[in-house]
């Protein structure tokens, strides 16, 4: 999609565009993000961060003294804002505005009571999530969905699961490792064995009132287009799986702004030194928006130490040696046209994970023509839950 704001910087513009898209589930007012992005200095992190605070800051007070229902709109608005206001911090884990932003982010989302906190069992903790139950009685199929390498549980409403519950889906969504909840609580980094992760999730579903056993789907958005494949490749208790969008090697969002091969980075990553690559990072930084922020946020969520550390852990996520090959349900891999971190210059990550599965698959490409082209379809949210939930539908 044409960028329409900070035509120089496509990190800031993306995240603007995925605050518009919010909007289709209650998560976000048009005009309120068009005001506070336009006082918002391009590539100047802490004008991101005071721009979406006070926003959000106003909006909590507002709800304050609302309707029931009006505060419960303010209150999931406010969750949006806040969650974006920390979103660029992450370079200085230490940096008190993170957890202030993020906690009120979750305390809005909670008040707003759009979903049933649950906590499920994980390696001696719990991972946080809700439940959405879909109206009416029997067996239903569920939809349990997680985010990738920067949204949240909460943000998931917006991307799927309020949309799900009206279909007539019970829905389940978590923060894993590496994710918002689990950093916060446990400083639990990311893992590329995702069936790990999801395995311990599906036995908590099975134990749910009401759910099918025969029914159960799984969706991973954005870097979750590589885990969540990488998980049903491995748990057979799944029906059917989505990838939104397909990710065959991660690793590719990275690599493909360096001028080495992937084996060649891969050598130059794991080095005990390598000034020469660290050098290469740090310029890149200055030159490339979206670079810069993988690099601050990847430290952060993956435990690395550096750029370059980042790099080689970030690597580990892949299908590759045919993991991708051992998928037996139902896969629906979505793709956009025009990716900012996926899109690649002769075939796409979606592509490329479509290519390799051997299961029943489908390729769902959203276009510009349909304001759906950006990374996670995050403009056309909408149109995007209605074609998933009905493959959904006839899969299952």
């Amino acid at each position: 999609m044409k960028q329409l704001m900070f035509t120089e910087d496509p990190q800031f513009w993306f995240e603007t565009l995925r605050l518009f898209g919010h909007a289709a589930y209650g998560g976000s007012d048009f005009g309120e993000v068009l005001a506070a992005a336009s006082t918002v200095t391009p590539g100047d992190y802490d004008s991101w961060h005071d721009a979406y605070r006070r926003l959000a800051d106003r909006l909590y007070a507002e709800a304050a003294d609302a309707s029931p229902v009006t505060a419960r709109d303010l209150l999931l608005r406010a969750s949006t804002y806040y969650f974006s206001a920390d979103f660029f911090l992450h370079g200085d884990p230490a940096d008190p505005r993170i957890a202030a932003a993020y906690d009120r982010s979750v305390e809005c989302f909670r008040r707003a009571a759009v979903a049933e906190p649950v906590e499920i069992p994980y390696e001696g903790t719990v991972l946080q999530g809700y439940f959405y139950r879909a109206p009416g009685a029997g067996p239903k199929p569920v939809v349990v969905m997680h985010s990738g390498f920067d949204g949240s549980a909460e943000e998931l409403h917006f991307f799927g699961a309020a949309s799900g519950a009206e279909r007539g889906y019970h829905v389940l969504t978590f923060d894993g490792p590496g994710q918002p909840a689990a950093m916060h609580r446990d400083k639990l980094v990311f893992r590329p064995d995702w069936e790990h992760v999801v395995t311990p999730v599906v036995d908590f579903v099975l134990g749910l009132d009401g759910v099918d056993p025969e029914r159960i789907a799984l969706l991973g958005v954005s870097l979750g287009g590589v885990l969540a494949p990488r998980a049903a490749a491995f748990e057979p208790r799944l029906a059917a799986v989505v990838a939104v969008d397909g990710v065959y090697d991660a690793g590719s969002a990275v690599t493909s702004m360096l001028p080495w091969d992937r084996d060649e980075i891969v050598r130059r990553a794991r080095a005990e030194h390598d000034d020469e690559f660290d050098a290469l990072l740090a310029a890149g930084r200055q030159a490339n928006s979206t670079l810069r922020w993988a690099c601050d946020h990847g430290r952060y969520v993956l435990g690395a130490a550096t750029d370059r550390e980042f790099v080689a852990k970030y690597l580990e996520y892949t299908l590759d040696g045919g993991i991708a090959e051992k998928i037996t349900c139902p896969t629906l891999i979505c793709e956009a046209a025009d990716d900012l971190f996926f899109g690649g210059e002769t075939e796409t990550e979606p592509r490329r994970l479509y290519a390799h599965v051997n299961a029943p698959k489908t390729l769902l490409t959203f276009t510009a023509e349909e304001g759906a082209d950006a990374h996670c379809h995050v403009g056309a949210q909408r149109l995007a839950a209605g074609r998933i939930y009905d493959w959904l539908d006839r899969t299952l």
